[in-house]
């Protein structure tokens, strides 16, 4: 071959790899963020929220009832009263966060990290931890208010929590 050919031959595979790689790069990256945002009394019900990124952001009265929050992170944040009413939390980071009379009944928060998460008055009715990360505190303070069984999951809000008779 030509070196002209040979050239063109290299700058259409650089291309042809730029192009096919662009999709990969685009589901790699978070695809929003929220993070030190004031978002209180906001409604994201029933949104896909995937991965998003809500650290340190104030959502006081916001909805989030039937959100897909699968995989988010909202750590260091207020929630206080939000409405989580069937949110899916599973493998969410909610480390820190103050959900004080926030509405977690039949949410899915399997496997998501809440330590330090303060549940003062929440309504945890059917809500799923199953494998959540917790400190014997929390557990003890959820476990006192724990009962229903959610209604994605089937599991018993007491199971899910390792709850004593």
């Amino acid at each position: 071959m030509f070196l002209p050919q040979k050239l063109a031959l290299i700058i259409l595979m650089i291309v042809f790899c730029l192009n096919w790689a662009t999709p990969a790069l685009a589901d790699w990256t978070h695809p929003l963020s929220f993070s030190n945002a004031q978002l209180t009394k906001r409604d994201f019900s029933g949104q896909s929220l995937q991965a998003a990124e809500f650290s340190n952001a104030n959502m006081e009265l916001t909805n989030f009832a039937g959100a897909d929050l699968r995989g988010a992170v909202m750590s260091a944040s207020t929630m206080t009263q939000a409405n989580l009413h069937q949110a899916d939390l599973s493998n969410a980071l909610v480390d820190q966060v103050n959900l004080t009379g926030a509405d977690l009944s039949d949410a899915n928060l399997t496997e998501a990290l809440l330590l330090g998460a303060v549940f003062t008055n929440v309504d945890i009715k059917g809500a799923d931890f199953s494998d959540a990360i917790l400190d014997k505190v929390q557990i003890k303070e959820l476990c006192a208010k724990a009962s229903g069984v959610n209604s994605q999951t089937g599991v018993e809000t007491r199971d899910s929590l390792g709850c004593q008779l």
